[in-house]
């Protein structure tokens, strides 16, 4: 199979986009090239990633959720800045870019646009959105046939993102929508060969206890993944992924700090008795508790959620929080799967080989997949490094005296 793409973006060629592979699957050897008019710098926050299983190469775009993992994810296409163009092997064409009022011939506008064409066919993805990325280019997300995967923000007010989810057969087609995620990763997090879609439940939590999401730093956490034509939400499996979470938020809460929470009334309102900083505190504090209590609940474990809550919560007012929270989830994108999964899988799952081409490359016989080649980058000329060499001396010359 073969895959061509080209990227032009600014930010993202300098956050780790200058990478090729070479790979073979079953459907014959899957490549992908890349290439940018942008200068490339080296500033690696977002990780490109081609990999084999099953009979589709999978072009995965990293983001949150992965072992890539940024603080901010990176966005193809950002107010129209910012361009990708690819072609998979069954010649459904993909194009990610800025917004032109009047065809390709006119200016540009500050907002994104996402086609696929086949021949002289075009479908439109999204058009005039303030965001747009490609999550995933030539995946088999279980559905048995490659993918595109889409997320966009309508506009720059909006705290959420939708997902699509395109066929790259001739005609594509829509084959799911998935609505009010922060942002959405489609990623083989555990390599055992199958591919799920990690999102974070925005749209349900945003204003929750007048709450915004620029508060959270564990909003909760849903795994999606198909079966057998199904999208189930499969996060009961990947529960370690939920402790490591768990662990990290309680190693950030102080003892006194939830004394004087469980002594509040929970719904912290400001009061003339009670600081700004008593009150930013607890309020630190109450965000902890609920993204905990969200963990075990989003994971499938209610006994270890309401057992959470009430350990941790003022007695007086678990009541009302437990409904709250219970009519959160209801109305949450875990509605929009088709069913949920059996469980954790009991035993061991069968991960995916890894092909090394590396350190392999000096034995003698064909190795399995073609050994990777060297790839140019541009730099900035040698009379701006020197500049900059200068300006670092003078400033560490300045900083000494």
């Amino acid at each position: 199979m073969m895959i061509r793409v080209v990227v032009s973006h600014p930010s993202k060629i300098a956050k780790g986009w200058g990478s090729r592979s070479w790979g073979h699957s079953k459907g014959g050897p899957a490549r992908l090239l890349l290439s940018s008019r942008d200068e490339i710098v080296s500033r690696s926050l977002r990780c490109v990633r081609l990999a084999v299983a099953s009979i589709f190469p999978l072009f995965l775009f990293s983001a949150t959720m992965s072992l890539c993992q940024t603080a901010v994810p990176s966005i193809l296409c950002n107010e129209g800045d910012g361009i990708f163009d690819g072609e998979f092997s069954t010649g459904v064409k993909v194009h990610v870019g800025a917004a032109r009022n009047g065809g390709s011939a006119t200016l540009a506008t500050r907002a994104c646009t996402a086609n696929l064409s086949w021949g002289k066919q075009e479908l439109t993805v999204a058009t005039g959105v303030s965001r747009l990325d490609l999550d995933a280019f030539g995946v088999d997300l279980g559905t048995g046939i490659p993918v595109a995967a889409f997320q966009e923000k309508k506009t720059e007010s909006d705290c959420c993102m939708d997902y699509m989810i395109y066929s790259l057969e001739k005609p594509p087609r829509l084959l799911r929508t998935i609505t009010g995620g922060r942002f959405f990763s489609a990623s083989d997090k555990d390599l055992d060969g199958r591919v799920e879609i990690w999102i974070q439940d925005a749209a349900a939590v945003n204003g929750f206890e007048n709450l915004t999401l620029a508060e959270l730093d564990y909003p909760p956490t849903l795994v999606f993944r198909f079966a057998n034509g199904q999208l189930l939400d499969v996060s009961a499996e990947f529960q370690p992924f939920f402790d490591e979470e768990i662990t990290r938020i309680r190693a950030g809460i102080h003892a006194q700090d939830l004394q004087d929470f469980r002594r509040s009334d929970g719904k912290l309102k400001a009061t003339l008795s009670m600081s700004p900083d008593q009150l930013h505190q607890l309020r630190m504090v109450k965000i902890k508790v609920l993204e905990i209590v969200w963990a075990y609940l989003y994971s499938w474990r209610e006994q270890d959620a309401w057992r959470s809550l009430g350990e941790m919560w003022p007695s007086e007012d678990v009541d009302r929080i437990r409904v709250a929270i219970m009519n959160v989830r209801a109305r949450g994108i875990q509605g929009q799967a088709d069913g949920p999964s059996s469980g954790p899988v009991a035993g061991k799952k069968k991960h995916a080989r890894i092909f090394d081409a590396v350190s392999r490359s000096g034995l003698r016989g064909k190795l399995e997949v073609v050994p990777p080649r060297a790839m140019l980058m541009q730099r900035p000329a040698t009379s701006d490094i020197q500049q900059a060499r200068v300006g670092l001396r003078e400033a560490s010359g300045s900083s000494r005296g």
